[in-house]
């Protein structure tokens, strides 16, 4: 990948408030109608006095969405609105509906029809037995039937924080969402937060974050984190590992990030992400055979002041460039901010 693509990538501001912390849009989710965009994030008090996240822990927080109506060039703010009325569904979900949007959070998820300006739900996302920690990432096949691409604990994962990522589907428009298949079978290893594209009828590539925790001798743990790709031939009853993608903090124990995966109209793959080590930055890397190996990183930018950012999510706009969404602090704008990089990769 040219240095020119680094060169090319323009930055705007999506969320910045004076003494207001912004984060974490991969936990809340995008959708994209052409050039509209709407996205998610959580929003509290600015604090750094805690360590970790500088958010305030004693002030309420909030999610709020975002919307651009040129391709991420300029952005207005709106709260959440949710419809009123019990939250059962009367009938059955219409995934293909034009302005269709669903999030997923937890064991819940909410569906609306008009672009995000209003919301139904809470409804259930299926039991596995353990607690769910879903995150948006789902598939639309038809009028009636979905992939979910979820997660629930697993006490068994070496890890600090312990998921495992799993498909589930509907085929009745959600009336019933039946456990498909785990998308990793080394249990042990952390695996949240899925990235999924279609690649054809049967075939699907998903983006995964990884961890692993090591006992080393003094009785600490050291932290690996890492992009793994899987794939599905036979449309998510079962997955395969395909490579390691990148690393998300090289071996700085900083529970590295969630990817975000699209494919681009080229038929290319490609992955963004935060890198949580110095230099501290979002990068992107590009595949051309469906996951299974990827070209040099890009960096889209590497002045992040602290490993406190991240979270992507990526989509191609109408001209092809491509729109990266995340949570960001830099020595110029220490508090943490929702930003957009709007950057052109090299034709095919």
């Amino acid at each position: 990948m040219a240095n020119s693509t680094q060169l090319s990538a323009q930055h705007r501001f999506v969320y910045k408030e004076p003494g207001r912390f912004a984060g974490w849009p991969a936990n809340g989710g995008i959708w994209h109608w052409g050039d509209e965009i709407l996205v998610q994030f959580q929003i509290g008090t600015h604090d750094e006095s805690g360590g970790g996240h500088a958010i305030s822990r004693d002030e309420p927080s909030r999610q709020i969405l975002a919307r651009s109506l040129d391709g991420g060039e300029t952005w207005t703010h709106e709260e959440i609105v949710a419809n009123q009325g019990t939250p059962e569904m009367h009938t059955p979900i219409d995934f293909a509906h034009p302005d269709f949007a669903m999030q997923c959070s937890g064991s819940r998820f909410h569906i609306s029809y008009d672009r995000g300006k209003t919301w139904s739900g809470d409804y259930d996302l299926p039991d596995v037995g353990n607690k769910l920690t879903s995150r948006t990432d789902y598939l639309v096949n038809s009028k009636s039937d979905c992939h979910f691409f979820l997660s629930a604990k697993e006490k068994r994962v070496q890890a600090g924080i312990q998921d495992r990522a799993f498909c589930a589907r509907t085929t009745d428009g959600g009336e019933n969402i039946e456990f498909v298949s785990w998308i990793t079978d080394d249990i042990e290893v952390r695996s949240v937060m899925p990235s999924t594209v279609r690649i054809s009828d049967t075939h699907l590539v998903t983006a995964l974050r990884r961890r692993y925790d090591t006992k080393q001798d003094d009785g600490t743990r050291l932290s690996n984190n890492w992009i793994e790709i899987c794939h599905s031939t036979d449309n998510g009853e079962t997955w395969s590992f395909l490579c390691k993608a990148a690393d998300t903090d090289g071996g700085a124990g900083r529970n590295g990030n969630p990817p975000s995966m699209v494919r681009l109209k080229d038929g290319r793959l490609c992955v963004t992400y935060g890198y949580r080590s110095t230099p501290y930055g979002i990068r992107a890397k590009l595949s051309e055979d469906n996951g299974k190996s990827w070209g040099a990183e890009v960096h889209l930018r590497d002045d992040g002041r602290n490993c406190d950012f991240g979270y992507t999510r990526t989509i191609q706009r109408s001209d092809g460039k491509l729109v990266t969404i995340y949570y960001y602090t830099t020595a110029e704008d220490p508090e943490q901010h929702i930003a957009a990089t709007i950057w052109e990769i090299d034709k095919k």
